[in-house]
């Protein structure tokens, strides 16, 4: 479904992603793991997109020089150069870290307005899909998005990308930044997601350990580089990953 070749980005003369390269297969959910700063987050804007418009915008400005080189392809479409609103009528859609919200709108409407790609018997289809995946949602439906708490609207996030019923959905650290308690929520929520609707996923974290026993393959990337591959089961008994993000 998702072919990566030889991804490379340069921000000025800094190189933030090297020669990385990724397949998903349709229904899979794959993780890309690293630690700060590995070039996870600009791996996931290449893929959605959002690179092109944020070089674009640099451009007009006289900005920061950002060059990508290698393919990226979608079902067999080269999709390397296309704008993220056209990846996202083919059915990818990124949830951001930190993913934007409307905060002066209740979590009703940030659902409502998500799904602006969908005919209203969808969306209301969709609505029902994503407040019985987060219960927690149900009860907040009317309180402003600003007011949620950190995990409350990563929830929404997640939902919001959800409304537009992707095929291939991508998660840029949906962990970070929660109490242990959220994480866990999210993660069976995520599980849920794959096991229900045969989603293809692709996730990016940090935190290993809750990843890698739910995930068919991933991969390890340090300084933007690919450093090692596999299915989870077999990193999460390489020792070299359980020294790096096990502690052990």
């Amino acid at each position: 479904m998702l072919e990566v070749h030889n991804l490379m980005v340069f921000y000025e003369n800094a190189l933030a992603l090297n020669d990385f390269s990724m397949n998903v297969t349709k229904g899979r959910m794959v993780a890309v793991i690293g630690s700060n700063s590995a070039g996870k987050t600009t791996l996931m804007n290449a893929l959605s997109g959002l690179i092109i418009d944020t070089q674009i915008k640099e451009q007009r400005k006289g900005g920061e020089r950002i060059t990508l080189y290698g393919t990226v392809k979608f079902e067999g479409r080269d999709i390397t150069l296309m704008h993220p609103s056209d990846r996202v009528r083919l059915g990818m859609v990124l949830c951001r870290e930190r993913h934007p919200i409307f905060p002066e709108s209740d979590l009703l409407e940030n659902l409502k307005i998500a799904g602006y790609l969908r005919t209203s018997s969808e969306v209301t289809e969709r609505i029902g899909y994503v407040l019985g995946l987060f219960p927690t949602l149900q009860r907040l439906k009317v309180r402003k998005a600003g007011f949620l708490s950190g995990g409350e609207q990563q929830m929404l996030a997640m939902g919001m990308a959800l409304m537009v019923k992707p095929t291939l959905l991508l998660l840029d650290e949906p962990l970070l930044g929660l109490s242990p308690m959220m994480q866990n929520m999210l993660i069976h929520a995520i599980k849920k997601i794959s096991a229900e609707t045969g989603l293809t996923i692709v996730i990016t974290e940090q935190f290993a350990r809750p990843i890698l026993p739910m995930i068919d393959r991933g991969y390890i990337i340090e300084n933007g580089m690919l450093t090692m591959e596999g299915a989870g089961s077999e990193l999460m008994e390489n020792p070299e990953v359980k020294g790096a993000y096990f502690g052990v």
